[in-house]
């Protein structure tokens, strides 16, 4: 099953979905495994797992620091894939690579590709990286069956939004505002017409990240968007309170956003 199958089956049984996103080897690989386990068993639908760079140019401080403090301890890219198949044999979730391209670059895209299809992984975040300067990348990922997720945002004019889906595999990660990740968003008119703009040029499934923070803002995109992107809060919580705050966290968004069963 590809992942935009996976993701549109897994919205039958509920309002709306969650994806959380995790630094690789921050602030360790064994961290990492307790996150993950404390995400999964609380219903998260998907997770985005960042390789590690330098100059993370989307990210805010928080996921800087995380991608700083990894790399200083010694993270490579072979431990990235070798933790991807770990996560993918154990959980029966959809599990994403996200990073920038210089890394993909770096490593050999035919190796990347390869590697990452044999640890299992559903799909492929590389936001500094236009599908008009990507075409060896988009035709690997076809061959090996790794969704290259596009973004819109709000500076997206509608055309561009067609022209980005038709890139586009699995779904569209709509970022909820300008600048970097991080920051609270705030969802207004605005932001609700931009969602609007965004279900209107694509049948995939949207996504929505950038200061999703709290059940409040689950609630909020419930019925505008399919899956909301949880990232920096987690890593605060993890930092501030331990992997063993993230469950309960989890089980609160989730609340927030279950589908009623029926009698």
């Amino acid at each position: 099953m590809n992942l935009e199958q996976e993701l549109k089956e897994r919205l039958q049984k509920k309002d709306i979905l969650l994806m959380t996103h995790i630094v690789l080897g921050y602030p360790s690989f064994e961290v990492n495994r307790e996150v993950v386990r404390q995400m999964v068993d609380n219903g998260v639908d998907c997770i985005e797992m960042q390789l590690p760079f330098s100059e993370p140019m989307a990210d805010g401080p928080v996921i800087l620091k995380a991608n700083q403090d990894s790399l200083a301890n010694g993270t490579k890219i072979a431990d990235c894939l070798a933790f991807g198949a770990e996560m993918a044999a154990i959980h029966a979730i959809p599990f994403l690579f996200m990073t920038y391209y210089n890394i993909i670059f770096k490593y050999g895209e035919s190796a990347f590709f390869a590697q990452a299809k044999e640890a299992g992984i559903k799909g492929l975040i590389v936001p500094d990286l236009p599908p008009e300067q990507g075409e060896s990348f988009f035709r690997l990922a076809d061959e090996q069956q790794i969704a290259p997720i596009l973004i819109f945002a709000p500076t997206s004019t509608d055309a561009r939004m067609r022209e980005l889906d038709g890139f586009g595999r699995g779904f569209i990660y709509c970022v909820a505002r300008r600048g970097v990740t991080g920051k609270k968003s705030e969802f207004g008119a605005d932001f609700s017409d931009y969602l609007g703009r965004c279900r209107a040029a694509t049948a995939k499934p949207i996504a929505v990240g950038f200061g999703i923070q709290d059940r409040d803002d689950i609630r909020v995109l419930i019925g505008k968007a399919d899956m909301a992107v949880i990232g920096s809060q987690t890593i605060r919580l993890v930092d501030s309170k331990g992997a063993a705050a993230v469950g309960p966290f989890i089980a609160g968004l989730r609340e927030a956003s279950a589908k009623p069963q029926s009698c």
